[in-house]
């Protein structure tokens, strides 16, 4: 094979051409080849180049500071952003909100997908998810803010059904990571909690006529290792960075953790509790959906509580977690290091779950929740003014076969305290969560409905569940007033079942 080139971060970065297309690989602050993008940053600076830069990523990437894809957040260096989470890289999320850059929020299984779609030389990915949302074009196409004018999703109609076309485009350069790298440029993901869509998007840089670029920890010695440990083959590879430690920790929290590459029994992990408050009785109730053998996927914030809930209850093992980039089983990790897996039972690609979470394979998945109105519809992927991104969200929401909304009543300060059998609110939230209409969709109801998807709504002094009508009111804490605490919170008034029940002690425990 031909030898692959060993350069710096810095004749990296000089490979990228202003006005090009640059996919980079990650999931929040796992796998983000870091001294790439840093390398970029610092060059853009000094020479104001590269500049009008497209920029393509399906999961969010950052430490919401000054990490990951928070590099590229400079006035001038992006042109277009299409991208699947935006929240943890807020540099970018301003440009957007002040119409600096044109920009683009699609699901991330669907980005994902896009890369293999792109390398196989297709015209873009057809499916079903997004439809009813706000990436649907009949609602935007996916469209942040006003600056943004090409259509990038088109509405299908194929054997009597709608879909939804993302269209492909080629890719010039790509900003991967892997653990090690021969001489040949056969790079391999040993110490790597996740190979995410490495894949599929390094053959679709390369089928584009572009660069692909990985950073890797060390030199392996040719010939040394397996060749099924091989993810990324040294024929897609056009050049290999070798990065220190600083820049290639196993994720934004961690250098090391040896938990997140082994199999394990996971009721023996060092696990910490859930301290008292809303997220623990969220996470307890929310817990008791799970029957015995589900194949779970836990979302990104609140719903990370629930593993931890699941721990203290001994019932870590009576299901099977997922999460999007690609473990499966063991304990997924929370915080900077979400997208990593303690003890998993295997690790395969983001672009292969998503296949599997396409097609309905979640049998129960917890989502957060930001904003929710009468119609059960959702919002979290822009509000207050903010960006947020939807990531898996809508992957994971428009196929499991129920799904579990998960948030306070109310945001902004809330403060509750249960006692003697009873909730109290010690601070309300300031902002309420029910609203008339939502203000960016991000889930649907009515389509929920449609696909007869069972749809509950989490909090800690009350739950809904989605019906024909809308959302009714089906559980209320012990000590809450239903007019004072639960409809005086809320925007509307919803329907109220007449089997309302109070909400199992199991939550407050």
């Amino acid at each position: 094979m031909k030898k692959v080139n060993i350069i710096s971060s810095d004749e990296a970065a000089a490979m990228v051409n202003s006005g090009s297309t640059v996919a980079t690989g990650g999931f929040v602050g796992c796998g983000h080849p870091e001294a790439l993008t840093n390398a970029l940053e610092e060059r853009f600076l000094k020479t104001g180049a590269p500049s009008g830069l497209t920029l393509v990523y399906a999961a969010g990437q950052g430490d919401g500071k000054n990490r990951g894809l928070n590099h590229l957040g400079h006035t001038g260096m992006l042109k277009r952003v299409i991208g699947g989470h935006w929240n943890l890289a807020p540099a970018m999320g301003k440009l957007a909100a002040e119409n600096k850059i044109e920009a683009y929020n699609f699901p991330q299984g669907v980005i994902s997908q896009l890369f293999r779609e792109i390398a196989a030389g297709n015209p873009g990915r057809l499916t079903h998810i997004g439809l009813d949302t706000f990436v649907d074009p009949r609602r935007g196409g996916g469209k942040l803010n006003s600056v943004t004018n090409e259509d990038m999703v088109e509405l299908i109609s194929l054997h009597d059904r709608e879909w939804l076309l993302y269209k492909a485009f080629p890719i010039h350069t790509g900003f991967l990571r892997g653990t090690s790298s021969d001489s040949f440029g056969n790079i391999s993901f040993e110490n790597e909690v996740l190979i995410a869509e490495a894949l599929p998007l390094a053959q679709a840089v390369h089928n584009s006529g572009g660069k692909v670029i990985v950073q890797v920890s060390r030199i392996a010695d040719d010939y040394s290792r397996h060749p099924q440990q091989i993810i990324i083959p040294g024929i897609f590879v056009d050049a290999v960075v070798v990065a220190g430690t600083s820049q290639h920790m196993q994720t934004f929290a961690e250098d090391f953790n040896p938990a997140y590459i082994q199999q394990g029994d996971s009721s023996k992990l060092p696990l910490a509790h859930l301290p008292p408050g809303a997220r623990r009785i969220i996470s307890r109730r929310a817990l008791q959906e799970i029957k015995k053998n589900s194949i779970v996927n836990l979302g990104i914030g609140m719903p990370e509580g629930i593993a931890l809930s699941a721990y203290e209850e001994g019932k870590i093992d009576d299901m099977v977690m997922t999460i999007e980039p690609g473990p499966v089983g063991g304990v997924p990790a929370s915080g900077l290091s979400f997208g990593a897996t303690s003890y998993p039972h295997a690790v395969i690609s983001q672009t292969a779950m998503f296949d599997f979470y396409d097609g309905g394979g979640l049998d129960i998945a917890f989502l957060g929740l930001a904003e929710c109105d009468r119609m059960g519809n959702v919002n979290v992927s822009k509000f207050s003014g903010r960006i947020a991104g939807i990531g898996g969200f809508m992957n994971i929401t428009q196929t499991a076969k129920t799904v579990v909304f998960t948030g306070t009543f109310t945001a902004g300060g809330l403060e509750v305290l249960y006692k003697s059998g009873k909730l109290s609110i010690l601070q309300e939230g300031k902002n309420k969560k029910f609203k008339p209409l939502v203000a960016h969709l991000t889930f649907s109801g009515p389509y929920a409905l449609k696909n007869k998807q069972r749809v509950l709504y989490v909090t800690e002094r009350a739950v809904f569940e989605l019906c024909k009508e809308g959302i009714i009111l089906t559980e209320i804490a012990p000590g809450m007033d239903i007019t004072r605490d639960i409809i005086g919170q809320m925007d509307f008034t919803p329907a109220v079942s007449p089997a309302l029940r109070a909400m199992d002690e199991f939550a407050f425990r």
